[in-house]
């Protein structure tokens, strides 16, 4: 039987517990922060620190990539503006939209559309300081300043903001006081591959392990080395494909949930 396995020709339905190679669903969602963490730097490696403004495109373009191999083909991933008859956004790092709808304009991966196809936004940032972050959300809200008129329209959509790297203390009380004054537009906060910021509603945290005795939103600061980056794009395809429960535990392998590195619970009111 053994030797049958080995040649790959018994099916699985004879597969013996102690013949399948354990699982390490931890690994893969690693490699994936590991991967973006190893070509983040190529660009600058070969023309310095000369063209910010390119490097910065270039880090927009790595995530545009990797995004890509994890959402479904109805959902598409590129840049441009959202509009409506009375506004227009700034440009948009990256948009994801669902592509069943048809966009108001496109050439290559530039779209101008309306916000009825769009799923989420993220903002892509080379590297963040406790300074430089709260400029980048103050940023971001003029950008998506669009969408946040409706609070149905606001809590629906996936608001990411995405940085390569974070040279900041996470432990930092600005951090906390930034997002205080964020009026809750960012749901979804990567600083480097180890910290990741989530927003919750106040409802949400009893649900959590260890809880969180909430008297309004907040956002949970987290520590989880190696995995921030995956978790990002985790928490982005749950978002925009929903019903996703049972991958749950391949998304997010982390033991015990993330909660057991909670760093701290920032309070909105």
């Amino acid at each position: 039987m053994r030797n049958l396995i080995a040649r790959g020709s018994t099916p699985s339905l004879y597969l013996k517990k102690e013949d399948i190679m354990p699982l390490n669903h931890k690994h893969f969602q690693e490699s994936i922060t590991n991967e973006l963490d190893a070509v983040r730097n190529r660009v600058r490696d070969l023309i310095g620190d000369a063209h910010w403004g390119e490097e910065g495109r270039y880090k927009e373009e790595i995530l545009k990539k990797t995004l890509r191999k994890f959402l479904p083909n109805n959902v598409s991933v590129g840049t441009g503006f959202v509009t409506t008859v009375a506004d227009i956004s700034k440009q948009l790092d990256i948009i994801i939209y669902n592509n069943n709808v048809p966009v108001l304009f496109s050439e290559g991966d530039f779209i101008i559309t309306t916000p009825s196809n769009v799923l989420g936004v993220v903002e892509v940032k080379s590297n963040l300081d406790t300074s430089t972050l709260k400029a980048a959300i103050n940023h971001y809200d003029v950008g998506v300043r669009i969408f946040t008129q409706n609070i149905q329209t606001r809590r629906k959509l996936f608001y990411g903001l995405f940085s390569f790297e974070f040279s900041g203390d996470i432990n930092s009380t600005s951090i906390d006081e930034t997002l205080k004054d964020s009026r809750e537009i960012l749901n979804h906060i990567s600083l480097g591959k180890n910290y990741f910021i989530r927003h919750w509603e106040q409802k949400e945290g009893a649900k959590l392990r260890p809880s969180v005795n909430a008297h309004s939103n907040f956002y949970n600061i987290y520590d989880i080395q190696n995995l921030s980056f995956s978790y990002f794009i985790s928490n982005l395809v749950h978002s925009v494909c929903k019903g996703l429960n049972d991958r749950h535990w391949i998304s997010f392998p982390i033991e015990d949930t993330k909660e057991v590195h909670r760093v701290r619970t920032v309070y909105m009111e």
